[in-house]
């Protein structure tokens, strides 16, 4: 979908894409030209693909350095990434990092001793009563040599030798489930009695230890040594005795501070020139658009004098009709549908009724005309509504941020924690900010902005017949109101596709998406239907029918391959999908190369913008500032690709470069 500015990606790719487009600095593409980063899960791959070595797989359970630091804790491996050759693992906390390959060590590696046996420098505690001397290990391993060296070390090696190996070994605090069996040899009498000795030292050695050896006698076939990660606060319980000797520190327990991501759109300077450039960039198109020449020789436009830009009537408008969709989407009417998982495995619940609140909507407004209400209001008080609009985009940014303060670190976005302040508060710091079951998010992004475009269009036209004196509405003015009405009904009838899209998935909800669905896209998307009130641009029939063959075939692209891509997304097993081809990659999702997808990268992408040409012709030619629109899109859908594509080649790596020599073109076929 159009999404409310060039540099925020908010929108809706209604395909569920792992970056949709939507309302992001990439501005609001309504909700369609939502990212295409394809991701999916399984599916078919019809090539051949030379998948990378990598030394951990996908799943397996090993140790990882917690940065700036020397502690390693238990992580899942969840892939690899082939261009920075990074590993992506998971802390038992639930927080992601990306990690070098020297950071990532086997669980193997971390043989530890227990505190009381800190003086001894036996092999292992063996249990060789229960053998025969003569009884031959079955053991050759790596392990079992290395366990044999370590023997006839400690027999003869210093103390010193000790001191390095508890410096090297214990970094971290692990408790052993298994240890080690030293190689059976004909010594097992000597070693019996250092054994019994020890035993009587060692009286405080943990049940668990007892248990796991035990079956590693019954199983002297395995090979693989299992660890525990033991916090401080675990350590000591069962070990009510003073130890003798110095006990090793143990790792404290990793941060539970959410991570954050790189910094987006210019980082904190970035979010200075944002907060200031976005309104400055509503209030040049309101004020340039109801100029009687808006051409570019008249930039900029002359400024109002500051009493013009407030109407307490303007403000009170916009309040009610808020509150008037707040109360639509509280009704327990329409489905109530399901998010996708969140990092903590939580999936929410939205009540996705958007065609019902238009619908009532559009009741109410042809209701409020019949009893004499006059819309167009809304074009004479079209700065003063906007500055409305602004204020109360302003406050909601303000109280996010404060509540953001208090939320859990899982409730974090990850973009939105940087920790400066003008930053997280222009990107936003909480994911998912609600009120009881009332999603602030999902609700501004699908409510008030989206269906007040309707609303204003519709005012527009009756604005053009009053102010042109006509009996109705001009074809220029019935083609941008019927595109734009078809485009926002289709979004909201397919609602419940934006709940795969990275603005409700992963992007926070701050200033930029605030500001963004309330005001850049209410009051920039208006702006052919604005401009028509005052410059009418008469069509023949001629031109009207191929205005509107060229918005539906945009619309017909558009909405297949996001269907196509959503379905997939959702379930990559449907029979109705097994003739799309897919790439498969490390992360575990796959890559559609087939069906739209197949023809160019971007598919939903080209009807967008085939769509926004159809929406800025009815204007004609005069002047440029009709075709902002067209412009700005141009922009924002080439720097979303080029963002796209970083994303996906750090993300899914040689996977993404095998997809991008089989679909070669971005956007457009040929062309680009």
């Amino acid at each position: 979908m159009v999404q409310p500015y060039p540099f925020m990606s908010q929108a809706w790719d209604l395909m569920g894409n792992s970056h949709q487009s939507g309302f992001s600095p990439d501005f609001h593409i309504p909700y369609g030209t939502q990212q295409a980063s394809q991701e999916s899960s399984a599916g078919t791959y019809f090539g051949s693909m030379t998948m990378p070595t990598v030394k951990y797989q996908k799943g397996d359970t090993v140790m990882g350095r917690w940065p700036g630091s020397s502690l390693y804790y238990e992580v899942k491996v969840l892939g690899f990434d082939v261009q920075s050759q990074r590993y992506t693992v998971i802390y038992k906390d639930g927080t992601e990092l990306e990690l070098r390959e020297q950071d990532i060590k086997r669980a193997a590696g971390f043989q530890t001793r227990s505190r009381s046996r800190s003086r001894s420098q036996s092999p292992g505690r063996r249990r060789s009563r229960s053998r025969s001397p003569a009884r031959t290990t079955r053991r050759s391993s790596s392990r079992t040599a290395a366990a044999v060296a370590a023997a006839a070390i400690t027999d003869s090696a210093p103390s010193s030798r000790r001191d390095i190996k508890l410096k090297d070994t214990l970094e971290v605090r692990l408790s052993p489930l298994q240890q080690t069996k030293a190689a059976e040899n004909n010594s097992n009498n000597k070693h019996e009695k250092k054994e019994e000795k020890q035993k009587e030292e060692n009286n405080t050695a943990s049940k668990v230890n007892e248990k796991i050896e035990a079956k590693a006698d019954a199983e002297p076939e395995k090979n693989q040594g299992r660890y525990n990660l033991r916090r401080r606060k675990d350590d000591g319980e069962g070990k009510p005795e003073v130890q003798q000797e110095k006990e090793v520190k143990v790792a404290a327990p990793a941060p539970a501070a959410t991570p954050s991501t790189p910094l987006d759109f210019g980082g904190k300077i970035g979010a200075y020139f944002w907060l200031l450039f976005l309104p400055a960039w509503v209030l040049f198109v309101v004020l340039q658009g109801d100029l009687e020449d808006p051409s570019l020789t008249n930039f900029p436009p002359p400024l109002p004098p500051l009493e013009a830009f407030w109407d307490p009537q303007a403000l009170g408008f916009v309040v009610l009709w808020i509150l008037f969709q707040v109360l639509l989407y509280i009704l327990p009417v329409g489905k109530l549908s399901e998010g996708m998982p969140l990092r903590s495995g939580e999936r929410l619940k939205y009540r996705t009724n958007g065609f019902f609140a238009i619908t009532v909507s559009a009741v109410a407004v042809v209701a409020a005309v019949h009893q004499g209400v006059d819309l167009t209001y809304i074009h004479s008080r079209f700065l003063q509504l906007a500055t409305a609009t602004f204020l109360i985009s302003v406050l909601l940014s303000i109280y996010l941020y404060i509540r953001s303060r208090y939320a859990a670190p899982e409730q974090r976005a990850l973009g939105g924690n940087s920790g400066n302040v003008v930053y997280d508060f222009f990107k936003g710091r909480e994911l998912n900010p609600r009120i009881k079951s009332f999603d602030l998010k999902f609700f501004c992004e699908m409510r008030p902005g989206l269906i007040g475009w309707c609303l204003i269009n519709f005012a527009m036209a009756l604005a053009e017949m009053k102010q042109q004196e006509l009996d109705a509405p001009s074809y220029s003015m019935i083609l941008v109101n019927l595109f734009q009405l078809l485009y926002v009904v289709d979004g909201l009838w397919n609602e419940e596709a934006i709940l795969t899209t990275m603005d409700l998935m992963h992007d926070g909800f701050g200033f930029m998406l605030a500001f963004g669905d309330l005001v850049w896209v209410p009051f920039t998307y208006t702006l052919q239907a604005y401009y028509l009130v005052s410059h009418p641009n008469p069509l023949s029939l001629p031109a009207v029918a191929a205005i509107l063959l060229l918005k539906l075939v945009g619309f017909y692209i558009f909405r297949k391959s996001n269907s196509e891509k959503n379905a997939f997304r959702r379930n990559p097993s449907d029979p109705k999908l097994s003739h799309l081809k897919t790439i498969p990659t490390a992360t575990g999702k796959s890559l559609l190369v087939s069906g739209w997808w197949g023809v160019v990268r971007h598919p939903n992408y080209l009807g967008d913008l085939i769509m926004a040409l159809a929406w800025s012709l009815p204007c004609g030619f005069s002047h440029l500032l009709p075709w902002y629109y067209m412009i700005y899109f141009v922009i924002l859908l080439v720097h979303r690709d080029s963002r796209d594509m970083s994303d996906c080649r750090r993300k899914y790596g040689s996977a993404w470069d095998e997809y991008c020599r089989t679909v070669r073109y971005r956007i457009i076929p040929r062309v680009y």
